[in-house]
Parts: structure tokens; C-alpha cells; sequence
């Protein structure tokens, strides 16, 4: 796929939908088979990108066809999103992807079959969307329950206020769902690096400890897998500011791997990873082998399960866990037979994280790539 041009302009989005509906309408008054035409979203169709170092989708595309059996459901619900988008833009409102589903929630008339059986099966057709109109969901005025904090110098513009992100207390700015630059403007930001945090509790003590202030950084975090807001916003301050950013984990297959779409990006999301994915970052930990390291004790590590055994063996196969680091640290993992969470090094210290842990890291350059 191509370069995605910039869409800033609800009037734009308008009229990729709009076209998308006309050539529905062009293709019936030609008699032909109605078809909307959608890049498969497999992973026969993704792959690594060597050169930006992201996961990229592939060319192969497939049919979404009315007068097949197997499609029409979907051709219809496809529709259905389109429509209800190009309404919510026409009002120049802003809904939930779970607003979304309940407008096109109806009864087909003539039937006691149901538009949608649930929201399951309208946030796919969104991505679909998104991916064939290469657009991102923000353009679409859609946006879903925003989850990320950020704490630090930073201040930016959110519609008229000014948001200063030094003074937002003991929660931090709940970083918003739609982050592009026509909605969020980065005004001043002085940070040496960014600390991108998986767990809200770890951060919760990072931000308690002042570690931001004491260390000239921004410390955010996804409260788990992280959502595309923290995952733009910190791209965006590393594009537009050059600021490098640092992943602390639990080190656990999943830690890992949320780690790695912070990186080069998602299969699920790799259509539009050009405008998410941070390929600089670095990994700070945790790790098994800080278990030596920093002399952990073995009581606070956890025994791996099989799913956690799949996990590794599946990574160790993705072109983007080659690097032999990572190799090293995921057989390392399989050969202790333990994982660990970020909790675990409170059983050195409580502060031991904040004041001695990431510092040490930081100044060893003690990463993986």
C-alpha cells in the first residue's frame, strides 16, 4: 500500500464515503454484481518492512459481493457503517464505536433478522473501512473509550484548553481517543525521553515518586495492551520532537509482545501502522535475565504455562524476534521456565523500581532492541 495522504477535513472523509456509495449505485445501474472491493486483513497478506521497520499490509485484495450468499450479510452491514459515518461527519459529531453500533441496530423490515447481532460484528467492518479508504477510525469522527495517562512537560491544545500535563494530580491527563494533530496540538513539550509504562499501577508509582519531574521525562501508560491514542501520541512526539521512547514490561511472553506493537506495529492494525508504530523504541525490561542481575528473589517469579510455552514459540517465529537478543532472552525464559511481573522487584524495595532499577537501566544503555 501506498503513502495514506493526510485527511484533515471532515469534508474530505465525506466524500470518500460518498464515492464509495456511487460506485455501489453505478455498479446497479449497470446491472453488474454490486461489490465493495477490500485489501485482505490476514496474516497471509502482512509483512515486515526492513526498511521503516513496521508491519505493513500486503497488495492481495478480495470481493465483498451482494449477489453471494456468503457475502451479503456483510455487504449489507458494510454499507450500513459507511452510511451511519457520513451522518455522524454531515453533523459534525464525534461517537463511540459503541454509539455506532446501536444507530445501525435495527430489524431488516419484513424479516426478524437483525442488522447487527452485536458489536462484534461492527468493529470489524469499521477496520475494513478504514484499511480500504486509508483512513484512520479518528478521521471518521469514531473513537473508542479512551484508557492511557500521561504525566510529565508536556502541554498541548485540546479543542480551546490548554493542557498542562505537570499539573493534572495523582491520575495524570487520560491521554483522548482522537490525537491527530486537527484535534490535539502539541504546544510545549521538554522531555529527554519517554517512559511508556504497561501497567496503570507501575505508573502509579513512577508518577507518585515524581519521576518525571526528577528525570526529564513523560512517563504514560496503556494500562495494558495499549490503545492506538498512546501509541500515536507518543509517535507523534517522537516524529515531530525526536524523542526516544523506552518500554517497561513485565517480562512475560505478553509484556513482550505489547512491546513489539509499540515497536513495528500489529497484524490486526497493520494497514495503518505508518501513523502508529514507533520503530525506535526500546525495550528497558523486565527481563529474566535481571532475575541474576539484580539479584531478584526466586519466590516472586511465576511458573510458565502452556499458553505462555505457545507464546514464545509462536514469537521466536515473527520476522520482527529474530534479532538474536531476543532469541537469547525468549529461550532464556523457556529454559528458567518463569516469568516475571513489574510488581515483583517491590519485594527489593518499594521505591527500588523508580530509584535504582530504571536509572541503572538507563544509564547502561541496558536495552534490548
Amino acid at each position: 500500500m501506498g503513502k495514506r495522504p493526510e485527511i484533515t477535513t471532515d469534508k474530505d472523509v465525506q466524500k470518500k464515503m460518498v464515492d464509495t456509495g456511487q460506485n455501489i449505485a453505478n455498479q446497479i445501474k449497470r446491472g453488474d454484481n454490486p461489490a465493495i472491493t477490500l485489501p485482505v486483513r490476514n496474516l497471509n497478506n502482512v509483512y515486515f518492512d526492513k526498511e521503516s521497520k513496521t508491519i505493513k499490509l500486503g497488495d492481495k485484495t478480495s470481493q465483498r459481493q451482494f449477489l453471494n450468499i456468503a457475502h451479503v450479510r456483510k455487504f449489507m452491514q458494510t454499507t450500513l457503517v459507511a452510511n451511519e459515518v457520513n451522518k455522524v461527519l454531515a453533523e459534525k459529531a464525534t461517537v463511540s464505536i459503541r454509539d455506532l453500533y446501536y444507530a445501525m441496530k435495527h430489524t431488516i423490515p419484513g424479516t426478524q433478522e437483525e442488522s447487527f447481532s452485536g458489536q462484534e460484528e461492527s468493529d470489524p467492518l469499521i477496520e475494513d473501512l478504514e484499511a480500504a479508504l486509508d483512513l484512520l477510525r479518528e478521521n471518521m469522527n469514531l473513537i473508542a473509550t479512551p484508557k492511557g495517562r500521561i504525566a510529565g512537560n508536556l502541554q498541548v491544545k485540546d479543542g480551546k484548553d490548554i493542557i498542562d500535563a505537570t499539573k493534572m494530580g495523582s491520575s495524570g491527563w487520560a491521554i483522548p481517543s482522537n490525537v491527530e494533530p486537527e484535534k490535539i496540538e502539541i504546544k510545549n513539550v521538554d522531555a529527554e525521553y519517554i517512559l511508556f509504562i504497561e501497567k496503570f499501577a507501575v505508573w502509579n508509582r513512577f508518577n507518585e515518586d515524581a519521576f518525571w519531574k526528577k528525570n526529564k521525562c513523560l512517563i504514560v501508560t496503556s494500562n495494558g495492551q495499549p490503545a492506538r491514542a498512546e501509541r500515536r501520541l507518543v509517535q507523534r512526539l517522537q516524529v515531530e520532537h525526536g524523542i526516544p521512547t523506552y518500554c517497561l514490561m513485565d517480562a512475560d511472553p505478553w509484556g513482550m509482545y505489547i512491546y513489539s506493537v509499540i515497536k513495528q506495529g500489529s497484524i490486526s492494525l497493520s494497514y495503518s501502522e505508518d501513523r502508529l508504530a514507533n520503530p525506535t523504541s526500546k525495550y528497558i525490561g523486565l527481563t529474566i535475565s535481571d532475575v541474576e542481575k539484580f539479584k531478584i528473589p526466586k519466590e516472586v517469579t511465576i511458573k510458565l504455562n502452556q499458553g505462555d510455552l505457545a507464546r514464545i514459540k509462536q514469537m521466536k517465529d515473527y520476522e520482527w524476534f529474530k534479532k538474536k537478543e531476543w532469541q537469547q532472552e525468549l529461550d532464556l525464559m523457556k529454559e528458567k521456565g518463569f516469568k516475571l511481573e513489574l510488581e515483583a522487584l517491590s519485594r527489593k524495595r518499594i521505591r527500588f523500581i523508580t530509584e535504582e532499577y530504571v536509572p541503572q537501566k538507563i544509564k547502561n544503555n541496558d536495552f534490548l532492541p
